[in-house]
């Protein structure tokens, strides 16, 4: 004979099937720290108190980006600052170098220059096949 469970009543809360807070809290920083150093090898300054959203904004920012600049033909090797440097050593073009966040500067306001310069970008991509085309 098999026991069904009794089925719940009205008002009683249902059994959670999520992990526990200190599980998820866990796995927050885990990712955290992941997208942190995928920001650091692209050469982005963190402070260390972007909070987990803010990261994965300016995350999602920087590869659309990155997107852009290599859709229009762009280097990433050579119009990126090599690592420890802040500036790349001789861009093939400025509108393709990721801009550099400035000491204090907010993650929202570096995240808007970041999506400022894809829309440059992509400009300056329409800029070069409209030329090519002439």
């Amino acid at each position: 004979m098999t026991v069904s469970p009794e089925p719940r009543r009205h008002g009683e809360p249902a059994v959670a099937s999520t992990p526990p807070a200190d599980a998820r809290d866990g796995e927050l920083a885990r990712a955290s720290a992941e997208i942190a150093v995928r920001l650091d090898r692209r050469g982005v300054r963190l402070s260390g108190r972007e909070s987990p959203g803010q990261l994965v904004d300016l995350l999602d920012a920087v590869e659309r980006f990155e997107a852009t600049a290599e859709r229009a033909g762009a280097d990433l090797l050579i119009d990126e600052p090599v690592h420890g440097a802040v500036y790349p050593l001789k861009p093939d073009d400025p509108a393709f170098v990721l801009p550099v966040r400035v000491e204090g500067e907010s993650v929202a306001d570096f995240t808007d220059r970041v999506v400022d310069a894809t829309a440059r970008a992509a400009r300056a991509h329409r800029h070069r096949h409209t030329h090519d085309r002439e």
